[in-house]
């Protein structure tokens, strides 16, 4: 007769139990877990910068191409849309200082719309720069489209910086190896 211990697996068969498809995520199993991902996450602030430079781009440069395509369109969709709704004035770093603040997290465009509103739209005569502005709820939906557009970025931004690990990922088709 075999020599029984008791019901309870040690602590390796504890662990491996952790990684089966219908596990019971318990304190151990999330503390393993997260210990795990904590040693293999890195900063990339290269990344990081790119992702603000062009949103999308800092995905690329980690290999996931995919992503970063999603990024990029969307991103592109959200700056696009803002700018044909509510015009160049969407981007007001006088008179929507808040607004602007959230926009800035998008990138260096905002910037270029910015000094083309205060340099190009706000230096043209009064009668000249109604063709450029947009006016009530139109405005203020192009300015939220680019707030979002900012805010998004931000978080895109933060997870360029600090990516999941590489072996917790699925891989997709057009990502790299």
């Amino acid at each position: 007769m075999a020599h029984r211990t008791s019901g309870w697996p040690t602590e390796a068969q504890y662990l491996d139990l952790c990684d089966l498809p219908f596990r019971t995520i318990g304190p151990d199993c999330m503390a393993a877990r997260e210990s795990t991902v904590e040693a293999e996450r890195s900063l990339q602030p290269l990344a990081a910068v790119l992702a603000w430079i062009l949103p999308g781009l800092g995905h690329w440069v980690l290999g996931q191409r995919v992503r970063a395509i999603r990024i990029a369109v969307g991103m592109t969709v959200l700056i696009l849309g803002g700018l044909l709704i509510g015009g160049v004035d969407s981007v007001d770093s006088e008179n929507d200082r808040i607004w602007f603040i959230a926009q800035m997290a998008a990138g260096p465009v905002v910037l270029v719309i910015d000094a083309a509103n205060q340099w190009g739209v706000k230096s043209l005569p009064e009668q000249d720069q109604r063709a450029w502005r947009s006016l009530g709820h139109v405005n203020s939906v192009g300015t939220l489209y680019l707030g979002l557009a900012g805010l998004m970025n931000a978080v895109v931004v933060l997870e360029a910086l600090y990516p999941r690990p590489e072996r917790r990922r699925k891989r997709r088709a057009g990502d790299r190896a």
